[in-house]
């Protein structure tokens, strides 16, 4: 208290006037105070849309993960050698999402409710071209890196450990958000990050039955190196893009999440296809469709339907980013981890167990532990709502006081 008197700073009174259609339609955006040190984000209680914008974003990370994982494993099993072309894919889809450019919605519908001081203002406007530039290629370049190591751990590791090694992003996404965007840790958060690892760890038991053959010990610690590290550059990748559109984009509108998902896409997918040139690998394509299993066709259809997929999961992923957070996009990506072994027993024939049973039930009860908590969040803010005549309230925050963590 008398560290702040001694400097007087200004203060900012944010009036939250009654309007029953603004409510409805902006009600699952965060309120924010902007000053020029920082943006302070009131978060406000979801409502109904926002419950179904969350479900539509899960149920696109869900389904079109596995999908992707389970066509990048057959590509594997049925001939296919190229990694860097199972890497390509990943990424090369992007040129798909230009249509959703042409998709009618409300000029500058971001988010009404942030106000700004007068001495902000030069601040908050639109990002230089040199600032978004080096958040694409920053975020591109890790995205490209990661992406390749996942295609070397999938080459060389079964399905099961491939899942066991992809749960450790969550607690490298959990250790970025802490640091970068201020994540708090809820007992049922915890619960639910604890849950969710276990839940894959299990799978290692019933890994060595499932090896792929031919190979090679030093292969196999090859690829588990790779998903560990893929894992981690996972979770930084989605700190950072929650990072960039707090601190360099400031807007969280269609336009700017659809621009993030194609220009790191398109910087990552120049990245690979200069190693696919450089490493040779390019000139044995031909060769590896005549060979595959399944005929030319399905070759070209594998390819093309792991790039789909591929762009459906971005799509899920940065929603749930900026509708919810990081780490909770990263936690409905680890549900969906012990949901790979699963379809596995219907398309490649691998065994069922109690297990992978057991595995299945702790990732779904750690994921409902996780929405709890966010239910909890939204019943705490309309209380506090209630609590001060529900219709106004005003919010004081110091001009210069030290940045303080928002947690999601």
């Amino acid at each position: 208290m008398g560290e702040l008197a001694r400097h007087h700073p200004q203060e900012l009174q944010l009036h939250i006037v009654e309007d029953q259609e603004a409510k409805e339609e902006n009600s699952s955006l965060p309120t924010s105070i902007i000053t020029n040190n920082q943006a302070t984000i009131i978060p406000k209680p979801k409502n109904f849309g926002w419950w179904i914008r969350v479900a539509l974003y899960s149920f696109l990370v869900l389904s079109s993960q596995s999908v992707a994982t389970l066509l990048g494993r057959l590509y594997y099993n049925k001939g296919g050698n190229s990694k860097w072309l199972a890497t390509l894919v990943q990424l090369v889809g992007f040129p798909i999402l230009f249509l959703l450019y042409f998709i009618p919605t409300p000029k500058d519908r971001n988010n009404p409710n942030i106000q700004m001081h007068p001495q902000a203002q030069s601040q908050s406007q639109s990002p230089s071209l040199k600032s978004l530039a080096l958040v694409y290629l920053s975020i591109g370049t890790i995205l490209a890196i990661d992406c390749y190591l996942y295609s070397l751990g999938l080459l060389y590791l079964p399905v099961s450990t491939y899942s066991l090694i992809c749960s450790s992003q969550l607690a490298f996404n959990a250790l970025f958000s802490f640091f970068l965007n201020g994540q708090k840790f809820t007992p049922y958060i915890i619960n639910s990050l604890v849950l969710l690892t276990i839940s894959s760890t299990l799978l290692v038991f019933q890994s060595d039955s499932e090896d792929p053959t031919g190979v090679s010990t030093g292969k196999y610690g090859l690829g588990f190196v790779c998903t560990i590290g893929a894992s981690a550059g996972y979770g930084l990748v989605l700190s950072l893009t929650q990072l960039s559109f707090r601190r360099v984009i400031r807007k969280e509108t269609f336009r700017a999440v659809l621009d993030m998902l194609v220009y790191q896409s398109l910087v990552a997918s120049v990245i690979i296809l200069a190693g696919l040139f450089a490493s040779g690998e390019w000139e044995h394509l031909g060769r590896e469709m005549d060979e595959y299993e399944l005929g030319k066709v399905s070759y070209v259809m594998n390819l093309v339907g792991t790039g789909i997929s591929w762009q459906v999961f971005g799509i899920g992923a940065i929603g749930l980013i900026l509708d919810v957070s990081s780490l909770f996009s990263n936690s409905i990506s680890a549900v969906g981890l012990p949901i790979v072994p699963i379809f596995a027993v219907v398309f490649f024939g691998d065994r069922m167990n109690g297990i992978k049973v057991i595995s299945m039930i702790l990732a779904i009860w750690g994921f409902v532990s996780y929405v709890y908590q966010h239910y909890l969040d939204d019943a705490k803010l309309k209380g506090q709502r209630n609590s001060v005549g529900g219709d106004e309230f005003s919010i004081r925050w110091p001009l210069n006081a030290p940045n303080a963590r928002v947690g999601e």
